[in-house]
């Protein structure tokens, strides 16, 4: 959900050729699975156009190098991810809710069956975190 509402709010602010957005997994749970359609359907509901074709992937030490950022939904997430990639000497491994000011976890779905809650989470990190970036950018 993460990489759609984030691609989304990018596309409405016309920021397009600014970021490059991938999602991946940090276990293999739900590698080659498609985007689950609870998940479809709330991106549905809030007009967030979403790429029928993704299927998960896991995440790589070169993911390290090739991207400016590593984004963890949950603490859970983010001690796995530290597990594939090692020391973040660079500074660029972050929980998604902190670019909202706060040391929670996005509510994970799969556990509160609370799609909607997830949304408006990550809605408000990305809102954060591109406010952040403009402002940065001046």
């Amino acid at each position: 959900m993460a990489e759609f509402i984030c691609k989304h709010m990018v596309a409405e602010r016309g920021l397009e050729n600014e970021y490059y957005i991938e999602s991946a997994a940090v276990s293999s749970e739900e590698i080659g699975n498609g985007i689950y359609p609870p998940a479809r359907s709330c991106l549905s509901r809030h007009g967030v156009p979403f790429n029928k074709c993704k299927t998960a992937r896991k995440v790589t030490l070169a993911d390290y190098e090739n991207f400016d950022r590593l984004i963890c939904m949950d603490s859970s997430n983010l001690r796995l991810l530290r597990r594939i990639i090692g020391e973040d000497t660079q500074g660029k491994v972050s929980l998604m809710m902190s670019y909202a000011g706060m040391d929670d976890d996005v509510a994970d779905p799969w556990y509160t069956g609370d799609f909607e809650r997830t949304y408006q989470n990550i809605h408000t990190a990305c809102a954060a975190m591109l406010l952040k970036d403009q402002e940065f950018s001046r």
